[in-house]
């Protein structure tokens, strides 16, 4: 049986925007993905509301990818694929990052996951863009900027160490209630997107 892990933030988790809990696994796009896989695959499920790349959150502990990863990586392992998606929380408006920073931020988790996986099956995937109903007190008008600009940052990650990618806003779009996470339908989108991308890669 395969390992796969999937590592990221609360679009991983599966936030509900109109709820505000926790999507029901055949619901959220890894319960799907497990589903699609069967018994020949086991999804280790490592979402996290508010985790970012690389930055700490003074108003919630923990959410640091890259100091996570380490713990999260040992803990798992073996692990036969890595799926990662982070970003959108490092848009938000307290942490100033431009694309290119929180670029920098991947590329260390990146370089993390690959002393345990295989640059071969790790997937990388970026974000969906940010909406305008996710202005607020945490996302500003730049921050929707620099959600649209991490697609070719990520690309770039990928096509360095030789990673697949995968651009979750070509596929998906974040609710128009709070702009910033998955709806159902885009669940099911994402599910498709990266069960045919890992299969490509052979898993």
């Amino acid at each position: 049986m395969k390992r796969i892990l999937a590592f990221g933030d609360s679009n991983t988790w599966g936030y509900d925007p109109a709820t505000k809990e926790r999507y029901d696994k055949d619901i959220r796009w890894t319960g799907l993905l497990q589903n699609a896989l069967g018994d020949d695959a086991l999804i280790l499920e490592e979402g996290l509301c508010g985790r970012t790349t690389v930055f700490d959150d003074a108003n919630r502990a923990g959410r640091n990818g890259f100091a996570a990863l380490p713990s999260i990586l040992k803990a798992v392992e073996p692990i036969d694929t890595a799926i990662i998606m982070l970003g959108t929380n490092d848009c938000k408006s307290v942490f100033g990052a431009s694309a290119g920073v929180i670029a920098a931020g991947m590329e260390k988790c990146i370089a993390k996951l690959t002393e345990y996986v295989k640059p071969e099956n790790i997937l990388l995937i970026s974000p969906i863009f940010l909406k305008n109903a996710a202005l607020n007190s945490s996302y500003d008008s730049r921050s929707l900027a620099v959600s649209r600009e991490l697609k070719p940052a990520y690309q770039k990650i990928a096509e360095s160490y030789g990673i697949a990618f995968l651009a979750a806003s070509d596929i998906a779009k974040a609710s128009d209630i709070d702009g910033e996470h998955l709806t159902e339908e885009g669940h099911r989108a994402l599910c498709e997107g990266v069960y045919n991308t890992i299969m490509s890669m052979g898993r």
